[in-house]
């Protein structure tokens, strides 16, 4: 029988940093939470890393975490997870052993290739490669943790008779996860015995996913139990269901679209400028924005490297596009509902055309295409 545990997902989007003056502010009011999270209970703590997003601001993971290691004794925390690719793997692995030794033996490392082409961009890095680098990377790190010294000769990194120090506090080394969305990357993580998170798909999906990676992973033989799964969903508790709804819809909603509104479009845009989605309207307004739809249907951008939703049946779209359906007829609702309609983004007004224009759309555009797109009939 498996264990149930309880930890605390952590983030810093720019929405709420911008609320602070400083961002010293902003680490001191998550790093009390940290200490309250661990008096109460919670077995662990995890943050996650972007870069040049407005979706996490955390720039520098690692540091952050050598603070949480000092003000805590016993709660396990990590990266969920380091975009591996915007890392030198052998500078990461030495600062993970680290991290390692200061916090005794208390580190997850959490690791992954990202999902955002523009914060790829902006760094000249190249996008469409980042599974075969974060591959190499991974490999790299664990030689780092394991040998005393590494030479390697890679596509992307090379390395002379590198010493790498210290070795982890945990021996062999610190638990490894992948977040893992599509089956290759499921199929990875099991051939090499790695724990898998998961953040994106819906509660359907996600259990087909874990049964692939468990079924994988038995058939490989591994010895020893079998590795953990991580998932995250948003929880806020309330002494009735009306209560916890009414407290927790804004700020859901406002989580969910991740401020973009306040954020100028450049050069590179953010992913739904990217695409052409419409911009979210104010919170208050109750309704998604045409973003949030695709992240309902796709579950993530999809991309060459089959991503989130590439293999999902014809019956998970469905889902997907039953819960687009009771979205899209929510009544707008909030201090803005009076003329809301006329506010709406173009694709869920009333007698909007912009269904038709998009099914269009999905058959020449390559990305939606590959997603398995199919607009609902609204």
């Amino acid at each position: 029988m498996g264990h149930l545990e309880f930890g605390i997902w952590d983030t810093f989007p720019a929405h709420e940093m911008a609320n602070y003056k400083v961002a010293a502010e902003a680490y001191d009011q998550h790093l009390y939470e940290v200490q309250l999270g661990e008096e109460l209970g919670y077995e662990s703590y995890y943050i996650i890393e972007h870069q040049n997003s407005h979706v996490g601001q955390l720039s520098s993971p690692s540091v952050y975490l050598c603070a949480v290691a000092q003000r805590t004794t016993s709660l396990r925390f990590g990266v969920m997870i380091y975009q591996l690719p915007f890392y030198n793997p052998m500078r990461l692995a030495q600062e993970a052993a680290m991290l390692d030794h200061l916090s005794h033996g208390r580190l997850e490392f959490g690791t992954g290739i990202g999902v955002s082409e523009h914060e790829f961009k902006r760094w000249n890095l190249p996008f469409f490669e980042r599974q075969k680098m974060s591959s190499e990377a991974l490999e790299i790190i664990i030689k780092a943790w394991t040998q005393d010294e590494v030479t390697y000769e890679g596509e992307y990194w090379q390395f002379d008779e590198a010493l790498p120090v210290p070795k982890p506090y945990q021996q062999p080394h610190p638990p490894i996860w992948v977040g893992a969305h599509s089956p290759a990357s499921l199929e990875y993580a099991a051939k090499n015995n790695f724990h898998v998170s998961q953040n994106l798909d819906i509660d359907p999906t996600i259990a087909e996913k874990f049964d692939l990676y468990r079924k994988i992973w038995r058939e490989c033989e591994h010895s020893g139990p079998m590795p953990r799964t991580f998932l995250t969903r948003a929880v806020h508790v309330a002494e009735t269901d009306e209560r916890a709804k009414a407290e927790a819809e804004g700020p859901l909603l406002e989580s969910r679209r991740l401020g973009t509104g306040r954020h100028r479009p450049d050069s590179h845009g953010f992913p739904e400028q990217q695409r052409g989605h419409a911009q979210p309207t104010r919170v208050g307004e109750g309704v998604p924005r045409h973003g949030d739809i695709f992240g309902l249907l796709v579950g993530q951008w999809p991309g060459p490297g089959r991503q989130s939703g590439d293999g999902d049946s014809k019956a998970q779209r469905a889902v997907r596009v039953d819960r687009l359906r009771h979205l899209l007829r929510r009544p707008p609702h909030g201090p803005h509902a009076q003329g809301a309609v006329a506010k709406l983004p173009e694709a869920v007004r009333p007698r909007s055309d912009a269904g038709v224009r998009l099914k269009k759309q999905s058959q020449t555009d390559p990305l939606l295409r590959m997603s398995g797109f199919e607009p609902p009939r609204l």
